[in-house]
């Protein structure tokens, strides 16, 4: 049976290096950051454009009223408008319950490089010690 390995570097998100390879230098982290941070912006907008659209076609609100209420619960206040519609109200909690998540998420998304480089970093040191 012959397997394939899928290079993940060359994709989107990519692997970070591994713990035997040096610390990145800065300039890259921070374009690795940057980019990181462009995928979780990308998901936290493309989530709003979701339940604006979701306001709009099960709610019944209007554009504006529609990005009032996925904003307002996107940054966890709550909806403003009062729904009408059943279909409004099940859209409208599905939304907050996908919108907790997608929170959660992004952040994670974002936090993974800071995060994989204070490993990285204390990794070289316990290295450097014991090779001491």
């Amino acid at each position: 049976m012959m397997m394939i390995k899928l290079k993940l570097n060359n994709g989107l998100i990519g692997m970070f290096e591994h713990h035997h390879e040096t610390l990145l230098p800065k300039r890259t982290f921070l374009r690795r950051l940057a980019k990181y941070a462009l995928i979780s912006l990308c998901l936290v907008i493309g989530s709003l454009v979701i339940g604006i659209i979701g306001y709009r076609i099960f709610a019944g609100f209007s554009w504006v009223d529609s990005f009032l209420n996925a904003a307002m619960l996107m940054g966890g206040m709550g909806p403003v408008g009062t729904l009408t519609s059943d279909a409004g109200k099940v859209f409208a909690g599905i939304y907050a319950l996908y919108c907790g998540l997608i929170e959660l998420v992004a952040v994670a998304i974002f936090a993974a490089p800071v995060f994989h480089r204070f490993l990285h970093h204390f990794h070289l040191e316990e290295e450097k010690k014991q090779k001491e």
